[in-house]
């Protein structure tokens, strides 16, 4: 039975309301709220498929009131702060589907949120910040493109998503030989607990790499020792002796692979292995006498790369797209470049480099993370590939 809360002076309860008084009772709420002094000990549960708020107003309840607020529909519920009310919690003011949190009033405008059911969310700065609503969620961002300190002001959870630098295409032979294009990196996302201030490192780009050179791998990017993703590996060329007898043919490993060189010899045109499975293959390279060359495509975080075929270049692999996570418009990330030919093969994704097609250098990439294109003929070199980046997201 429901108990007759709050009781009145001189009622008499019955032993069932008695034996009923630690069952407190439900307001039940199907569209936003505001808290009346009538829901003191009792559990406001919001049922509302959408964002929705309970806002708890200056003036309408006194020291050590008391109330449980609960959420069972879809939609993320914040308790909202009325006009001169300050809410303090040690979580967030963000309550998930299937959580809930006890309201405290220290005065008639101050309350203490104390969320239940585990860690919340905490608050840190650096980097350049943004407010962004992800399924109307409010968030603040932090966008580190740099190598800085993410400075944790209050100890909590934090969701990330981590990108190293992508690598450089491979630089073009003496030949029409193109060099393969770089790979993308790899991809770390998830949510972690943080304590203390922590370094942010980004992954600087892979430099293209010269006449007959593989182009640089990319820089690897880390939060402090919690998180740390690999670089893309740089696109192969058409390799000197010199250069067959440093790397053994065993050219462009990384996060994700880059794109094999085009040679006669097929041992030497394989595309680069991805590291320990955290990222794609690069494409392998093809050459013919008769024909021509094409260098392989480098991989990329979503797919690996394509081969060469015949004169035309290999696609890069495909990259990710971070819209979800940044609320903004679509934007691919560690995508793999396109190996460089008589035709350049296509980027991976927009923001990876394509492929030169012909004479010339390879194509360099801009979205964060995205390996550069292969070179074209004539001794010339590959694309650079670009920085990575580090996205701290919390709510708010």
């Amino acid at each position: 039975m429901t108990t007759p809360f709050p009781f009145t002076q001189g009622q008499v309860l019955t032993a069932a309301q008695m034996n009923a008084i630690t069952t407190l009772p439900i307001n039940d709420q199907t569209a936003s709220y505001v808290a009346v002094v009538g829901d003191v000990g009792k559990r406001i549960v919001m049922n509302v498929a959408s964002a929705n708020t309970v806002t708890i107003n200056n003036s309408v309840f006194a020291v050590g009131d008391t109330i449980f607020i609960a959420n069972k529909g879809a939609g993320a519920t914040t308790v909202t702060a009325g006009a001169g009310v300050t809410i303090n919690t040690a979580g967030s003011l963000v309550i998930a589907q299937h959580g809930g949190g006890t309201l405290v009033a220290t005065s008639a405008s101050v309350f203490t949120f104390f969320p239940s059911g585990g860690i919340g969310y905490g608050v840190a700065t650096g980097g350049t910040s943004s407010s962004i609503t992800v399924s109307g969620v409010n968030y603040t961002l932090l966008t580190f493109t740099t190598t800085g300190t993410l400075t944790v002001t209050r100890a909590g959870l934090f969701d990330v998503e981590c990108y190293a630098g992508g690598g450089g295409g491979g630089g073009g032979g003496a030949t029409d030989r193109g060099g393969g294009g770089g790979g993308g990196s790899s991809r770390v996302t998830g949510t972690i607990y943080l304590s203390a201030n922590t370094t942010i490192t980004v992954g600087a780009q892979g430099a293209g790499g010269a006449l007959q050179r593989t182009g640089g791998r990319g820089g690897r990017s880390s939060i402090g020792d919690l998180v740390v993703s690999v670089g893309g590996g740089g696109g192969s060329a058409e390799l000197t002796a010199q250069e067959l007898s440093r790397t053994g043919g065993a050219v462009g490993e990384g996060g994700c692979g880059g794109g094999g060189h085009p040679t006669a010899a097929a041992s030497n045109n394989l595309g680069g292995s991805s590291i320990a499975n955290i990222g794609n293959n690069g494409g392998n390279g093809t050459a013919s006498a008769a024909s021509g060359s094409a260098g392989g495509g480098g991989g990329g975080v979503a797919a690996a790369g394509s081969n060469g075929v015949t004169t035309t270049g290999g696609a890069g692999g495909a990259g990710y797209d971070i819209s979800a996570f940044i609320a903004g418009a679509s934007y691919f990330v560690a995508a793999g470049g396109g190996g460089g030919g008589t035709t350049g093969g296509a980027a991976g994704s927009t923001g990876a480099g394509a492929g030169r097609s012909g004479s010339g250098t390879g194509n360099a990439a801009t979205n964060y993370g995205c390996g550069g294109g292969g070179a074209g003929t004539s001794s010339n070199a590959g694309g650079n590939g670009a920085a990575g980046v580090v996205y701290v997201r919390m709510k708010v």
